[in-house]
C-alpha cells in the first residue's frame, strides 16, 4: 500500500482494538458510508496491512499462566542449521513467538506453558534435543505489566 490516510489509520486502529466490528459499526466509528469503508478495508487487506484477524485468549483462563523468554545461541549459524532450529521452533505448539536476533543471542522465544515442571520436561524433550543449540537462557515474567497493543500507525 502506497500510503496510508487520516481514515485509513483509523480504520486500522479500530480493527486493532476489535477485530469483530461489523462493517456498519467500523464506518460509523471513522465517518465514512458502509461501502466506502468496506472498499478500503478490503484494500488494505489485499495490500497486506491487515494479514489476519484473530482472537486474543487468557492464557490464565486456559491454564497457561507461565510465560518464559528463553535466549538460544546456536553452534554455528550456517544456512542449513538456521533452517533446522527455525522448523524446529516452528512446531512446538508451546512456543509462540520466535525472534531471530541481532547480538550476544541468535533467538528469543516466548514460552506459554502449564508449570514449571511442564517447562522443564518442554526444555529436556524439545529444545535440547536441537543439536545446533549452544545454550539457554531463560528468564520468567512474573506479570504482564503492558498487554499487547494495537501497532503505532504510522503518518503519512
Amino acid at each position: 500500500m502506497e500510503s496510508l490516510d487520516a481514515i485509513d489509520r483509523r480504520i486500522l486502529l479500530e480493527l486493532q482494538r476489535d477485530g469483530r466490528l461489523t462493517n456498519q459499526e467500523l464506518a460509523d466509528r471513522v465517518g465514512l458510508s458502509p461501502s466506502p469503508c468496506l472498499r478500503r478495508v478490503r484494500l488494505l487487506q489485499e495490500s497486506g496491512v491487515i494479514e489476519r484477524y484473530a482472537a486474543v485468549l487468557s492464557q490464565d483462563a486456559l491454564g497457561l499462566p507461565i510465560t518464559a523468554f528463553a535466549r538460544l545461541t546456536l553452534i554455528s549459524h550456517g544456512s542449513a542449521v538456521v533452517d533446522e532450529v527455525e522448523e524446529r521452533l516452528r512446531t512446538i505448539p508451546e512456543v509462540v513467538e520466535a525472534y531471530l536476533l541481532a547480538g550476544d543471542d541468535d533467538y528469543l522465544v516466548k514460552i506459554v506453558i502449564q508449570s514449571f515442571a511442564a517447562y522443564e520436561d518442554l526444555l529436556r524433550r524439545e529444545l535440547r534435543s536441537i543439536p545446533a543449540l549452544a545454550s539457554i537462557k531463560t528468564t520468567f515474567a512474573f506479570a504482564v505489566t503492558k498487554p499487547q497493543s494495537p501497532l503505532p500507525i504510522p503518518p503519512r
